[in-house]
């Protein structure tokens, strides 16, 4: 037996080392819909329940999002991204819609996040707040289809840069002044709230409710990604100046009021006074954004005074229109600056990716890289913009299509998200899921960026983390590490700049996010107002004296090997590599298997390639004891005919065509199993086919992507 195990061992290494790059499978699946009590189908696992005013969602005296009824009781959710266009298809009819919501509910979603809706009513129309009156329609039997299903809703108020303005064909695009004209112009921002009067305030037929009034609407967001700074940059290629001349006088009266003379401010700024006076207000605005100098000091308290004062105004808004759920301004751009400005919301949203993509043309590029190389950096600069003691939101995240190291997201975010204890989730997408491959529309033709719902690699990632995040198969750390703000004292030089990276890698360990000053307490270790000279290595050093973590903790910040507080999260940064051992969940986002890799349940023993494994609970007993567990092993996948204009796959040139393609991976896995078990593939829409594996007791296995029924992510592992 042990010589025979040896044998085929020996062999499978060989064959690991001979696997070729050009191994691609075409997915055969056309419909993808899970079938109702497969291992995909977690309505049952995971049910959402009936949304009336008991189970209005609230922010409890924790801090925490939680339904009225049980406020003590926080929520968690997983969130799912509608961000249609046309060119991906638009909203769905009823029937469609029917069945999309019913396979949201069955995926795990428990919230869904519209972005874009504005552009989709005013699509083709040329007449200002003339909604397609048949996109109206399907938008609000959506909204009442989502809430029959358990699932909740997050608006933007708008999203569009054009708002709802008749007669433009671009609104899809970056173009627009409106993001601007709404925190500093009346017009403008009366153009923004009667969007909010027609739509939101708008009685929807199939619910008998006006959305802003519906228990189902949790946030809103009132204008996606408007921060000054972010839509400034956004705006400057087309704009030919780094700020916009609107912003010019409402500047000099700010600089009037806070300096009073030209000499005051002279003094104040030095050589920077070059051009103007504040006699005429004429004093100029930076021309290049990256300047750091007193007058960049001074524009950043002037951007803190006009987003506050357009928060205070949206929120009274909204307020007025009877809104009564929590409300998420300048929802990206996490720079010191803009964390000032969060500073009096009651909850705060962030977006953030690695390896953005900004275009589908050819000559696109990426950077290709690992985000578990720079320790997870995108996730932890957004958690530095947290604000403690307020939910907080992620209402966009992804490692994009074609990065070939994306399966790290399905690990990576839901199970830092879960550390950080943080409220809801969500990976942006024109839509999570799609009801089958073929649909004819431009963005459903072939895996783009943003298209997770094609993409099989992303969809095991959202798999994942409806377990790890929703089901809390990870632990929130109890280790709370605060970045202390003292109000603006100390704004930097800068207008861009972030929290300290290094600091933010005490993330990794623990949760970490803003505090006021005057909330300090001498019991708490944290890191004081003024960053300069501290250093990560001090703080955890603090935390061991003061008890917060155990002497002998593993935290080699500076070198990226990393155990996170619970004990459950493991990163080797160099390796590139990223563990999960809990209880219910056992994970490996990996780069290469070279020597086992013990995760408590399940060993790594060998692979041919970089991905993802993950073992997860079925059954809800810990995988020890579990007779019914989810196997996920997600590789890589590339569109059919897909081409590359560089021999590293990071400039695309032709997205190419359907058949999804995934890459043919194998592994080897041994289990702390007492039984005979055995593993059936299952496909991407849940079917469960004949057993691939059978082993008994402590039997090491080699498992393969490459079915007979054709290649997928998911296996399903069963035990005497």
């Amino acid at each position: 037996m042990k010589l025979a195990f040896f044998t085929s061992w020996i062999a499978f290494l060989l064959m690991c080392q001979s696997v070729s790059a050009a191994d691609w499978l075409p997915v055969r699946e056309i419909s993808l819909e899970v079938q109702p009590g497969s291992p995909l189908d977690f309505s049952g696992m995971l049910p959402n329940t009936q949304i009336d005013d008991a189970s209005r969602v609230i922010i409890n005296s924790t801090g925490k999002l939680a339904k009225a009824e049980t406020s003590q009781v926080p929520l968690r959710f997983l969130c799912a991204s509608l961000a249609w266009s046309p060119a991906s298809g638009g909203f769905p009819d009823h029937e469609t819609a029917d069945r999309y919501a019913a396979q949201l509910k069955m995926h795990g979603y428990n919230i869904a996040r519209f972005h874009y809706v504005d552009a989709a009513l005013l699509e083709g129309r040329s007449t200002d707040f003339d909604f397609n009156p048949e996109v109206l329609d399907r938008i609000h039997y959506l909204l009442a289809a989502l809430k029959r299903n358990g699932i909740y809703w997050i608006m933007d108020g708008l999203s569009s840069s054009r708002g709802a303005y008749g007669g433009f064909s671009d609104r899809w695009e970056v173009k627009g002044d409106l993001k601007l004209g709404v925190q500093i112009d009346d017009a403008d921002f009366g153009h923004w709230l009667e969007f909010q009067k027609r739509f939101l305030s708008k009685i929807n037929p199939y619910t008998g409710v006006a959305p802003v009034r519906d228990p189902a609407l949790v946030a809103i967001v009132p204008f996606n990604e408007n921060g000054l700074e972010f839509d400034s940059m956004m705006q400057e290629s087309g704009r030919g100046a780094a700020f916009s001349p609107r912003l010019k006088p409402l500047f000099n009266n700010w600089l009037s009021r806070k300096y009073g003379t030209s000499e005051a401010l002279i003094q104040k700024w030095g050589w920077w006074v070059t051009e103007g006076n504040l006699a005429d207000r004429s004093i100029a605005l930076p021309t290049n954004r990256y300047e750091r100098s007193e007058r960049m000091r001074d524009l950043q308290s002037f951007f803190i005074e006009v987003e506050q004062g357009a928060t205070r105004k949206m929120t009274q808004a909204l307020r007025d229109l009877g809104f009564r759920g929590v409300i998420l301004p300048y929802n990206n751009w996490p720079t010191i600056q803009t964390g000032v400005t969060r500073g009096i919301q009651d909850a705060v949203a962030m977006n953030t990716y690695q390896d953005w993509v900004a275009s589908y043309a050819p000559g696109t590029s990426i950077q290709g890289k690992s985000s578990l190389e720079d320790g997870l950096l995108y996730l932890r600069t957004i958690a530095a913009a947290r604000w403690f003691g307020r939910p907080f939101f992620v209402t966009e995240y992804d490692h994009l299509f074609w990065n070939p190291y994306r399966y790290e997201a399905g690990l990576a975010a839901p199970a830092f998200a879960a550390l950080q204890d943080w409220d809801v989730l969500c990976r942006h997408a024109h839509g999570p899921i799609i009801l089958s491959y073929g649909e004819n529309f431009a963005h459903k033709k072939q895996m783009l960026p943003y298209a997770i719902a094609l993409d099989p690699v992303a969809r095991a990632g959202e798999t994942l983390a409806a377990l790890v995040f929703r089901r809390g198969d990870m632990k929130a750390s109890s280790l709370r590490i605060p970045f202390m703000v003292d109000g603006q004292a100390n704004l930097p030089d800068g207008i861009n700049d972030m929290e300290p990276e290094m600091l933010t890698r005490l993330g990794l360990l623990g949760a970490i996010g803003l505090q006021s000053e005057r909330e300090r307490t001498d019991a708490t270790v944290s890191v004081a107002p003024v960053r300069d000279g501290q250093t990560p290595v001090a703080i955890v050093s603090q935390l061991k004296q003061h008890g917060e973590l155990d002497t002998s903790h593993p935290s080699d910040l500076e070198a990226g090997h990393v155990v996170s507080e619970t004990g459950e999260l493991t990163l080797d940064a160099p390796g590139k590599k990223l563990a999960l051992r809990s209880p219910m969940t056992e994970a490996l986002a990996f780069d290469r298997i070279d020597a086992d890799v013990d995760l408590g349940f399940a060993t790594l023993k060998s692979a041919d390639g970089r991905g993802l494994f993950a073992i997860s609970s079925l059954d809800g007993l810990p995988l020890a004891q579990s007779k019914r567990m989810l196997l996920i092993l997600a590789s890589d996948a590339h569109n059919t005919d897909m081409k590359f204009r560089d021999g590293d796959e990071r400039i695309i040139d032709d997205f190419g065509r359907l058949p999804v393609m995934i890459r043919k991976m194998d592994i080897g896995i041994r289990f702390n199993a007492d039984s005979a078990f055995r593993i059936s593939p299952v496909g991407l829409d849940g079917r469960v086919y004949e057993p691939l594996v059978t082993g008994s007791g402590h039997d090491a296995v080699m498992l393969t992507n490459e079915t007979p029924s054709g290649p997928t992510t998911y296996f399903l592992m069963e035990r005497d």
